[in-house]
């Protein structure tokens, strides 16, 4: 069954439901995105955390699950999943039934979503990005929209700015000076968090790495490397040098310092700030 807004707003009232029961299900209905792209969702699916949806219906954790399960088992069959890990929001999306014929008069014309495409509470992606415009997200028409979509999304606990960074970096590795606004919704739905491997890999290399106090060159230049974004500026030190050159620097300084090669790359990274070939 093709569902619309209209047709689950007309079960909601004629599904016999407690009266917070009914409250709870206009607002999962109100969170839904009826066209793909909206809040970074497919279509028909909502998304809240368990705490949002406490705090608006003004219940405790275990009233609200009580007020889900009274959903999931009347005829608005109720179903909600988490794909994106422990603390991410759950998605939700009411059923329907599978009788064609059970209920004739509950499915809308599509005239029904217009309101909902409209609303100022959807988020949706259009226009082009220009890639080298501003490296403050916070300066862009996009850092809103970047917010709202990423609720529901993988990303869902990555800072903003870092999204937007590796965003552009990932485009001007590529050459791209200018793309639909689209492709930013795309990337964050196929954002992939660091593998755990790689950061134990990492904090094991920072832990036995020998620095002794003598040693304060290489600890100022890894002061002044950007630590937070080092993969992305590893891109644009790469771009610029060339890999071979780059490389060459990394074993230029494990030499230099009898070090191992992460700090090697975060000196080699303070080094080219200091020198203004990338920026912090």
């Amino acid at each position: 069954m093709n569902m619309t807004t209209g047709a689950i707003l007309r079960r909601i009232t004629e599904t016999p439901l407690s009266v917070s029961a009914h409250k709870l299900a206009t607002i999962i209905l109100d969170g839904i995105a009826w066209k793909d792209g909206y809040n970074g969702l497919e279509r028909g699916t909502a998304a809240f955390t368990l705490a949002q949806l406490a705090k608006k219906m003004g219940v405790s954790r275990q009233h609200l699950t009580g007020l889900l399960s009274e959903l999931a088992e009347s005829a608005l069959a109720l179903v909600r999943w988490k794909p994106n890990g422990k603390f991410a929001p759950w998605l939700f999306r009411f059923g329907g039934s599978d009788d064609e014929g059970a209920l004739p008069d509950v499915v809308s014309a599509t005239g029904d979503t217009s309101l909902s495409r409209d609303s100022k509470n959807k988020t949706i992606f259009s226009g082009r990005i220009e890639i080298d415009a501003t490296s403050n997200v916070y300066r862009t028409p996009w850092a809103e929209l970047i917010r709202a979509a990423k609720s529901s999304l993988a990303c869902w606990n990555v800072d903003t700015q870092a999204i937007w960074d590796r965003f552009v970096a990932f485009n001007k590795a590529r050459g791209n000076a200018a793309v639909p606004a689209g492709f930013l919704l795309g990337f964050m739905r196929k954002w992939r968090a660091r593998k755990p491997a790689d950061h134990i890999v990492q904090s094991a290399a920072v832990s036995t790495t020998p620095m002794p106090k003598q040693d304060s060159e290489l600890a100022d230049l890894i002061r002044s490397a950007p630590t937070a974004n080092r993969h992305f500026h590893e891109l644009d030190l790469r771009r610029k040098l060339g890999n071979p050159a780059y490389d060459l620097r990394v074993q230029q300084m494990m030499a230099r310092f009898a070090c191992l090669r992460f700090p090697a790359i975060l000196a080699v990274h303070g080094e080219a700030v200091r020198t203004s070939e990338i920026a912090k």
